[in-house]
């Protein structure tokens, strides 16, 4: 993350000013940390160590979904890049067919009409 994307990231997320425990520490590295884990897709604990204890960065991650932090953020981030003509609102779409179910081809059919 460049140091202009982590100043706008810091100011939309919050801060452990009133919250009982230990203040939040590097804020940036934790979430580094769970970015670099949601690219990768390995497990908590597989998390690289110089990220900081994979337990603290895991706790803050699930505090900022369980509290819609990070949903305050996406859509802040997304009025920010609509407002600056950064986002682009077409939508691909296609008619691709996708089963519900796997036994869904062997569901009896009925005709209707």
């Amino acid at each position: 993350m460049t140091d202009k994307q982590w100043e706008l990231l810091a100011l939309l997320l919050p801060s452990s000013d009133g919250l009982r425990g230990r203040k939040f520490q590097n804020s940036r590295l934790v979430v580094e940390g769970m970015l670099y884990r949601l690219r990768t897709g390995l497990p908590w604990r597989d998390l690289p160590a110089h990220f900081g204890p994979w337990k603290t960065v895991w706790k803050r991650h699930r505090r900022y979904a369980g509290d819609g932090t990070w949903d305050r953020v996406l859509i802040a981030l997304a009025a920010m890049a609509d407002a600056g003509g950064d986002l682009d609102w077409a939508v691909p779409v296609d008619s691709t067919v996708v089963r519900v179910h796997q036994h869904g081809a062997n569901a009896a059919r009925t005709s209707s009409g």
